[in-house]
């Protein structure tokens, strides 16, 4: 199954998702975003590669404005060379609001790893003939007051089914991308790959997440994630 077939199907079997406070807001950037979502995945997307690097799940200012993973406007924009118009979710917090391409806030996350990306593979060419970039979950949850709401933070009767259909879309992925490696971008993906793939898949390791929350990662992300590739025997 190609990756826009995995996307679609997952958005499908999400739609009947509910969530209970302190959700209160939910968005899906492969529905409202299919767009320029399906433009990454049709132009960088197809094919096996070595290495699949996977995330959390959408930041408000990356993917959930671009559909792209770590998809920080500027760096979709104008390296990875994709840009579509984006819809609107149903529900729309005030504080949180979907502007698309016009965003006018910096994803730092991401602003970090296609930044690093672009510094060491030049092209996206070269960066994407050996990697492509994933979010385990596409949701994004945001709490009455605007707060982001992490997928593992839900309650275990919520968290639970829907890993359940976010193991399945790895699963997935992992069966179409045949990869070496699929490297968590921080702890929690590195679990959420163990748990989906067993030890019969490819090898699976992490790398130090670029959130500005990580006090690590702000004192240089880049050469922090060279260093965990390198432990990890992956040569750039």
């Amino acid at each position: 199954m190609d990756p826009i077939k995995i996307s679609r199907g997952l958005v499908r079997d999400l739609k009947p998702k509910r969530f209970k406070p302190p959700v209160a807001f939910v968005y899906n950037p492969l529905d409202y975003a299919r767009r320029p979502h399906e433009l990454f995945l049709g132009k960088w997307g197809l094919g096996p590669r070595e290495v699949l690097l996977l995330g959390m799940n959408p930041g408000p200012f990356g993917m959930a404005q671009t559909g792209v993973p770590f998809g920080e406007v500027s760096m979709v924009r104008d390296w990875i060379g994709i840009e579509a118009a984006v819809g609107k979710p149903v529900r729309e917090h005030p504080k949180r609001l979907i502007e698309g391409f016009a965003c006018p806030r910096r994803e730092v996350s991401g602003a970090r790893l296609w930044g690093w990306a672009k510094e060491r593979f030049k092209t996206p060419k070269k960066f994407f003939s050996r990697f492509f970039v994933l979010n385990y979950c596409p949701l994004v949850f945001v709490a009455e007051g605007g707060k982001n709401i992490t997928p593992d933070k839900l309650p275990k009767s919520e968290r639970e089914p829907l890993l359940d259909l976010c193991d399945d879309a790895l699963r997935a992925a992992v069966a179409y991308y045949r990869p070496k490696w699929v490297i968590g971008i921080g702890a929690w993906a590195e679990k959420r790959a163990r748990l989906a793939l067993g030890d019969n898949g490819p090898r699976i390791g992490t790398i130090l997440h670029p959130s500005p929350a990580s006090p690590m990662a702000n004192r240089g992300w880049a050469p922090q994630a060279e260093q965990g590739f390198a432990k990890l025997g992956i040569r750039l």
